[in-house]
């Protein structure tokens, strides 16, 4: 049985996980989710101006009231601004499982940041919403997302081919997941 608590802050060393604010609009803009390339890495639109952050934003915040709503802003710490985000974007009450997406702003990635997130809250999902697996996917162009992956210790279940149609080419989905009892011992 699944304890669902909501998102609740995350500190990491150098990273705390929160609440998206309205305040993280513009780093957020910058950031992120202008970026073609890290949204369609992760099968999600563009926004392109403060207003459709805004939209994107007051939904984020207004699922917050949900207590199975799981979805962090990444901030860095030394300097205070939203990198990216994570999130158990799926959650699946019946069978005890979640899974994660997340993504970091182009000129923070290859710092370990998302593998930092990604170990964080895979840790709150066992410990504080008695999760028995979690999962993440990534597609099959996606090395560096592979890489934050296996740095976490999800274990390879097979890939999806042909799964997405992405820019003229079909592209596979790999999914990978780690299990309660793994993640204990």
């Amino acid at each position: 049985m699944l304890t669902h608590n909501g998102t609740n802050t995350i500190t990491t060393e150098r990273l705390i996980l929160r609440r998206f604010e309205y305040a993280d609009n513009d780093a957020m803009l910058k950031n992120w989710v202008a970026d073609e390339r890290i949204q369609s890495l992760y099968s999600e639109p563009v926004y392109s101006t403060k207003e459709a952050v805004k939209e994107l934003l007051d939904k984020y915040i207004g699922s917050y009231e949900r207590n199975d709503y799981y979805r962090w802003a990444i901030i860095e710490k030394k300097s205070g601004v939203c990198i990216g985000q994570i999130a158990y974007f799926l959650v699946d009450n019946k069978n005890n499982f979640a899974e994660i997406e997340y993504c970091i702003g182009s000129a923070f990635q290859c710092k370990g940041y998302a593998t930092e997130a990604t170990k964080a809250i895979i840790a709150y999902g066992f410990n504080k919403i008695n999760l028995h697996k979690v999962q993440i996917c990534t597609k099959t162009i996606n090395a560096p997302s592979k890489r934050v992956i296996e740095k976490c210790g999800l274990t390879y279940e097979g890939t999806l081919r042909d799964y997405f149609y992405m820019n003229g080419e079909y592209v596979g989905r790999l999914y990978f997941s780690i299990l309660k009892s793994e993640y204990e011992h």
